[in-house]
């Protein structure tokens, strides 16, 4: 290894212990703020777009759990990934006039017009990974972080040229629009690192099935080593066929790369051998309890912020060993493995 390798890697390395001390500052935060907040007799509902991926089952799992510790009532709706069916549980939970609605994920372009009759209906409105200019406040990480921060890796672990396969399926989803958008803007600095065209769509559902068949195509037409180097995508299920795609073609130099920190994907980043080279793992159950947090806050007159970040980490090949073992351990206490 480079002296320059060396301190690079130094460098990540300190980033990533920083990271967890301020994950485990943000805990320490939200359970003392918890103790002075309540919604005892209010009634919150929830809408999220579906609760099949890890991130957000999580999520799902801290809004409710956090509205009974205040003492509220959660009127919890889960559309299965379908749109008009979220529509459809929105259009419900107005009418049951709630004190308040948190909405998580989905598709901003389906959604915004019914965002906007909640607050139509002088309903507040919370969000979670979903930025609009209808919510109060909108609770995530900090995606422009994470979606610089995992295409640096990614430069980094490919020595600044070569080519990138991208799926790029969910544009219209806030987060993943600027995890891509910042993507793009790191590798205008890196001219020798090119994006493979067409770009690849990930889908939902078969999300897994889906990028392996792809990444399997792709490697198939490139038979020569080295003339593919990474894989990227805006979440980190693509990122589980596409590693398990290179796995089964011998083609280890194909480097993956994921955002959110599913159980399987931070394993795979901690077994050296893997071609799974870093996921971006973010909190999604602290983020859930921090917006409901946020919503006791603002029925109590207090004044909130249009949006709250919870810290993400880095995990890499570098630091995985340390980093990934609180995300695993919280997943398994949550039951998910």
């Amino acid at each position: 290894m480079s002296k320059k390798q060396s301190r690079s890697h130094s460098i990540l390395k300190a980033a990533a212990i920083a990271l967890t001390a301020a994950c485990s500052f943000q805990f320490a935060i939200s359970a003392a703020q918890a103790e002075e907040l309540s919604l005892k007799g209010k009634r919150i509902g929830v809408s999220i777009v579906g609760t099949d991926h890890y991130w957000d089952l999580m999520a799902f799992r801290g809004i409710q759990d956090e509205i009974k510790a205040l003492g509220g009532e959660a009127i919890a709706l889960d559309a299965g990934r379908k749109d008009q069916q979220q529509i459809a549980q929105l259009q419900t939970l107005i009418a049951q006039k709630p004190d308040a609605i948190v909405e998580v994920l989905g598709n901003l372009e389906v959604l915004n017009p019914w965002l906007a009759k909640i607050r139509q209906a002088d309903i507040p409105l919370f969000t979670v990974d979903t930025a609009t200019p209808h919510a109060i406040n909108n609770t995530t990480s900090n995606n422009y972080n994470i979606g610089a921060e995992i295409a640096l890796q990614m430069v980094a672990d490919m020595g600044g040229k070569g080519n990138v396969l991208v799926f790029n399926g969910f544009y219209s989803v806030p987060v993943c629009k600027v995890r891509y958008d910042q993507m793009k803007y790191v590798l205008s600095s890196f001219p020798d690192v090119k994006i493979v065209e067409p770009e690849l769509r990930d889908v939902i559902p078969n999300t897994v099935q889906a990028a392996y068949s792809n990444i399997t195509d792709m490697l198939t037409k490139s038979p020569e080593k080295g003339s593919l180097n990474a894989v990227w995508a805006c979440w980190d299920v693509p990122q589980i066929g596409a590693t398990q795609a290179a796995e089964a073609a011998g083609r280890p130099e194909l480097k993956t790369y994921g955002i959110d920190g599913s159980p399987e994907v931070i394993k795979m980043v901690m077994d050296e051998k893997s071609p799974a080279a870093a996921v971006a793992a973010q909190q999604p159950y602290e983020i859930g309890k921090t917006s409901v947090q946020n919503v006791a806050k603002f029925l109590a007159g207090q004044k909130v912020p249009p949006f709250t970040f919870v810290p993400a980490v880095l995990i890499n090949k570098e630091n995985a060993a340390v980093t990934g073992k609180p995300f695993l351990e919280a997943a398994e206490k949550a039951g998910v493995k």
